[in-house]
């Protein structure tokens, strides 16, 4: 890869934004390379939770680079960086936010399931002042994030907000110094890889598209026939859970 650098660690794979002289804009050759290692994430058994982040300390990404964003006039198969539109993953994704995350950083970090970020970072959906559209997602998931009003506010407006304030708002789960992010974004994983794999991709999937359903009667029913419902259903790490509690030791989750 020569535009993101990508690392595996104790079932977490680190995808990293490698663009730092331009903020971690993202080129068409980027946007490629995350189509390959969220593909090779989301098909490696092994590998649990990514997280994404960039490389320095000034961005986590400051969305296209618009010198060479429209060379190739089209996104790969799963949309803005590979990511907004992988609605069938069911893997967590981690932001971790450790500077700029503008336009389609913003987008980025809005698909991710989880929002760690710097007391540095800060957020916004600029793309009207270069005439511009957020259509990689912001627009939609912002909105459905932290409520019509509020999302209007920062959309028509173009306004960047701090990292402490998307907290208040309800897009940033935690908000930390710089120097301890890593060890946050650290501790989230462990807390994660605390439970089955399988438990927690069902779980995703089962709010995401529950999400969509008319309403939770209809939700409630609809979730057995949930792909990653089903697959936990059956899986060796609902028996290996009943069998630890019922032995009183620690689970040794296999995520299948």
């Amino acid at each position: 890869m020569d535009f993101i650098d990508v690392t595996f660690e104790n079932h977490v794979t680190t995808i990293t934004l490698n663009r730092p002289a331009v903020m971690n804009a993202i080129n068409p050759e980027m946007h490629a390379e995350l189509q390959i290692a969220f593909d090779d994430f989301a098909a490696d058994p092994d590998q649990f939770i990514a997280v994404v982040t960039g490389a320095g300390d000034r961005a986590f990404c400051a969305g296209s680079d618009l010198k060479v964003a429209n060379r190739h006039g089209r996104y790969p198969k799963n949309g803005y960086a590979g990511l907004i539109e992988r609605f069938d993953l069911t893997k967590p994704v981690i932001a971790a936010v450790n500077g700029l995350a503008l336009g389609g950083g913003f987008e980025i970090a809005l698909a991710c399931d989880v929002i760690l970020a710097a007391d540095t970072a800060s957020f916004g959906l600029p793309e009207p002042l270069v005439g511009a559209v957020a259509l990689g997602g912001g627009l939609h998931r912002l909105a459905r994030q932290i409520g019509l009003k509020q999302a209007m506010g920062m959309i028509l407006t173009s306004r960047r907000v701090t990292a402490a304030e998307g907290l208040n708002l309800g897009f940033v789960n935690e908000v930390v110094p710089a120097a301890d992010l890593q060890a946050t974004v650290q501790r989230w994983c462990a807390d994660i890889l605390r439970a089955s794999p399988m438990s927690i991709r069902a779980s995703k999937e089962t709010v995401m598209r529950g999400l969509s359903e008319t309403d939770v009667e209809a939700a409630i029913k609809a979730q057995p026939a949930y792909p990653a419902y089903a697959a936990w259903a059956v899986s060796e790490d609902r028996t290996e859970g009943s069998a630890a509690f019922a032995e009183k030791r620690l689970p040794a989750w296999k995520g299948r």
